[in-house]
């Protein structure tokens, strides 16, 4: 790997967005953490290594919200963001105070309340729905010989099993569609309006689902308590729903465009799990660690001086772990360049840094796998001769700060023999 060095890196950045991959590696060759900003303007340490990123992530030295820092007079970088973004200010806690922006012992309290209407025996029930939906958009398919597979399968997958699980109706799923994409987009015109309407739109939503219960995980969450009798109040509520609809749909959707790109582009290992079926269980966690969409995880504060990979970090300062850059690091991984779908992955966790780590490791982290677990294998059954409609080098990346997503996938169905 080169160790040419960027000035003042930011994840940010055309050049790190061109190819993250890229730019992750040469800041990980670097050093393990790196001075740089965030949006050009805040000062951030980039957390490079996976030994490093792994301390970041579980070590509660490191906060999540700037006022857990003792005598910190700082603002808080998503604060700053949001100003920077034009979000108003009214709007801004529901970026900021929700589960990913708190720390113990508020994020102990809603993770707990939340967690008990969002079990892994709830999930799991949900496989022969998500079979369904899977199989009904492929059947869609029939009698095209091209499709966009991320407008026409890993878009509405994950958004109809998301609305779904929290009971919105099928008639406002569009209007979530353009939501989570106006919010993931961070365009100062378009995502202060996006987070503005989800906030309208969940607060409507609530008082229906007051009014008439249904089985379903919001009305779940409106009615859970602990054995204290604390419930969550109107505003975590709308802070969750938002947080869980944004968290389950964008991410799984790409994760599912991105997982497809790399099978398509590695026809070795696509033919090992054609032929062994088994394997797509490390297959779903390969490509997790390869090809998942966030390459960054939200910034943390040091909440005390502390050294880290050899370097002082202050009370208060900004640290962004980047995923990624772990992900790929050598120290961690043999080859971690190499795509193997048999890849055997050592604890903790699942290996890999694609659902984080620590108190906050992605509550959908089960659902997401889950997910690709049944669409892949069933996308590639239907359709084993499933090939890109483009050269892999012409694909559309969105440049987007801190994501690697795809605008478009468009295949070949059913290609002609050779």
């Amino acid at each position: 790997m080169a160790t040419e060095s960027l000035d003042l890196p930011d994840v940010m950045s055309d050049a790190i967005m061109k190819d993250p991959y890229h730019g992750a590696g040469l800041l990980r060759e670097q050093a393990p953490v790196v001075r740089g900003t965030l949006m050009g303007a805040v000062p951030v340490w980039y957390v490079t290594r996976y030994e490093e990123v792994m301390t970041v992530l579980g070590d509660r030295r490191f906060v999540s919200n700037i006022a857990s820092v003792s005598g910190s007079q700082g603002e808080d970088a998503r604060t700053q963001m949001a100003e920077r973004l034009g979000v108003p200010p009214e709007d801004y806690p529901y970026l900021a105070n929700g589960l990913l922006g708190q720390d113990a012992p508020d994020h102990s309290r809603l993770r707990k309340l939340v967690m008990r209407g969002f079990t892994v025996r709830r999930i799991t029930e949900l496989r022969p729905r998500l079979e369904e939906i899977a199989e009904s958009l492929i059947d869609a398919f029939d009698g095209s010989s091209q499709v966009d597979l991320i407008a026409h399968f890993a878009y509405p997958l994950p958004l109809t099993v998301i609305c779904e699980l929290m009971g919105i109706p099928e008639s406002d799923h569009a209007d979530w569609h353009a939501w989570s994409s106006g919010l993931a987009s961070l365009e100062p015109g378009v995502m202060p309006h996006a987070l503005h309407d989800m906030v309208v739109g969940v607060r409507e939503l609530i008082e229906r689902r007051r009014n008439s219960p249904a089985e379903d995980l919001l009305t779940t969450l409106i009615t859970t308590h602990d054995e204290d009798g604390d419930r969550l109040s109107v505003d975590e509520l709308i802070t969750f729903v938002i947080t869980l609809m944004t968290a389950g749909h964008e991410p799984s959707a790409h994760a599912l465009g991105n997982s497809i790109a790399e099978l398509l582009t590695h026809p070795d290992q696509l033919a090992r799990l054609k032929g062994e079926s088994a394997l797509w269980q490390t297959a779903v966690e390969e490509l997790v660690r390869r090809c998942g969409p966030t390459q960054v995880s939200v910034p943390r504060y040091a909440a005390v001086d502390i050294e880290l990979g050899g370097v002082r970090i202050r009370a208060g300062d900004v640290v962004q772990p980047m995923l990624t850059a772990g992900n790929y690091d050598p120290r961690r991984y043999t080859d971690p360049e190499r795509f193997d779908v048999g890849r055997r992955m050592k604890a903790p966790g699942h290996g890999h840094l694609g659902f984080g780590h620590g108190p906050h490791y992605c509550l959908g982290a089960y659902l997401a796998k889950l997910q690709l677990g049944i669409a892949l294998p069933a996308l590639f059954r239907r359709f084993p001769r499933l090939t890109l409609a483009v050269d892999a080098a012409d694909l559309p990346w969105q440049k987007l700060p801190g994501l690697r997503r795809l605008a478009e996938l468009p295949v070949e169905l059913a290609p002609a023999a050779r």
